[in-house]
């Protein structure tokens, strides 16, 4: 069995890997086992300060695993490096919270609650964020005192690697962090393994559903972090042409393959028209283009299958009796682009009202009042982000208090930073990572009464 790497930008195949055998998958397990055990035992001061040598290591390869994040998933090259950049100070930020895992006295004398580890956990990471999303679950789980093993989207197995060998370089027990090369099929399997602790997933719906599932069946935690289809709400009272141009970015980030990237915008009636023109202008000057130039905005979809779904998508809504005004050709060719992409007049029920789309394509919506914004903002069976724009302090209060997510950002973005919670309700999911509750997420806080002093 080999995992197979192509280059979305140019269609060839860059590397096969050959797929661990069972006999390998079974070392790796109980190399990750027998770490855990010793690990656990070690000072939290000397865990995180292989955490912080991690956040070196990192920068060290910095540029070789921008380069294979370009190469296996079309991300742009600033962006990749940005990527790396934002997992060393995720490692640093972590380091600096070793204090958290201190046991915390009880309300007499002799109680403490402590955090402890669990043992191994297993995290199965999508391809849009290679190293992002793996290395936000390695960081608070090595510094907690648990080891990770690692089961990457197949397309990216060379990022894994990559990462791999970063870790490795920061020194420290072999059997921290582990890398799985296997396919899908296998993941039930691994979960129901007994050296296998907890579990962590971040990718679709359905993947998650499946995950929950297996965990279930075995009693074992789990945090889901799935899809969003995250709400952008502009307000009448904003300055329209910075927040149109802000609206490109946050619907293009990662050419628009993140869970948290916005995809429908809610636009007051007051100002549609004038920002519809703004928001077209705006998606028009993102230049799509070859990913390994620095100046590129927008890179190709991750594959040409993952292409040609997200048009279907767009023809679907606008076969439902949808206005395109902006993009929506497919390109057609053995490599994987799609245009900036806006859609209006679009049907309640229609594809892009209720899934997630995956790609440059933002969908534009009426809204008349408050109430209005706050019901479509929730008309979704994701939760994950919403973002809203204004200068009215009774609407971003309103917003952030009515919409049903896991967070609210007031005229920014939505962005993970390693000092805030992630997660979403609904079918984005439940649990969260970052922040002191990215330590908790994967802890045994116990209970302990009665301790001789």
């Amino acid at each position: 069995m080999t995992l197979t790497s192509t280059n979305p930008h140019g269609g060839e195949i860059i590397a096969r890997y050959t797929a661990h055998s069972s006999i390998e998958i079974d070392r790796r397990l109980s190399n990750a086992e027998a770490a855990q055990k010793l690990w656990r035992r070690t000072a939290v001061s000397e865990r995180a300060a292989h955490v912080r040598r991690i956040a070196a290591a990192l920068r060290q390869h910095a540029d070789e695993l921008a380069t294979t994040a370009t190469l296996e998933m079309g991300k742009p090259i600033t962006a990749a490096r940005a990527e790396v950049e934002k997992c060393a100070r995720c490692c640093e930020w972590y380091a600096d919270q070793a204090h958290h895992i201190a046991a915390q006295s009880g309300p007499t004398e002799g109680d403490e609650i402590r955090l402890e580890p669990l043992g191994v956990l297993l995290a199965i990471m999508p391809w849009n964020f290679p190293y992002w999303q793996v290395v936000r679950v390695v960081t608070p789980a090595l510094l907690l005192g648990n080891t990770v093993v690692l089961k990457h989207a197949e397309n990216v197995s060379g990022c894994a690697l990559a990462l791999e060998q970063a870790v490795t370089a920061a020194g420290g027990s072999s059997g921290l962090f582990e890398v799985l090369l296997i396919t899908r099929d296998l993941a039930s399997a691994l979960i129901a393994d007994a050296r296998i602790a907890a579990v962590t997933i971040t990718g679709s719906e359905r993947a998650g559903i499946a995950v929950a599932t297996a965990a279930g069946a075995v009693l074992k935690p789990v945090v889901l972090e799935l899809g969003g289809s995250d709400p952008f709400l502009v307000w009448h009272d904003v300055d329209i042409p910075v927040v149109a141009k802000a609206a490109a970015l946050a619907r293009c980030v990662n050419g628009g393959q993140s869970c948290i990237a916005a995809k429908r915008f809610l636009v007051h009636d007051a100002i549609h028209d004038r920002f519809l023109a703004a928001f077209i202008a705006a998606m028009q000057t993102l230049k799509v283009s070859d990913p390994r130039a620095t100046d590129t905005d927008i890179g190709p979809l991750v594959s040409v299958a993952a292409r040609d779904t997200l048009h279907t998508q767009v023809t679907e809504t606008l076969a439902a009796g949808a206005t395109l005004q902006l993009g929506g050709v497919n390109p057609g060719s053995v490599t994987a682009w799609y245009p900036p992409t806006i859609v209006t007049d679009i049907p309640d029920g229609s594809t892009m009202a209720v899934e997630e789309l995956f790609g440059p394509v933002a969908g534009v919506w009426r809204v008349s009042d408050l109430d209005d914004a706050i019901m479509r903002a929730n008309s979704t069976r994701f939760g994950l982000g919403a973002s809203v724009w204004t200068n009215d302090r009774e609407v971003a209060h309103r917003c952030a208090a009515e919409f049903d997510t896991g967070s609210v950002m007031i005229n920014q973005p939505v962005v993970s930073d390693p000092a805030l919670p992630f997660g979403g309700v609904k079918a984005s999911g439940h649990g969260r990572e970052l922040g002191v509750a990215g330590l908790a997420a994967f802890a045994n806080i116990k209970t302990v009464r009665g301790l001789l002093r």
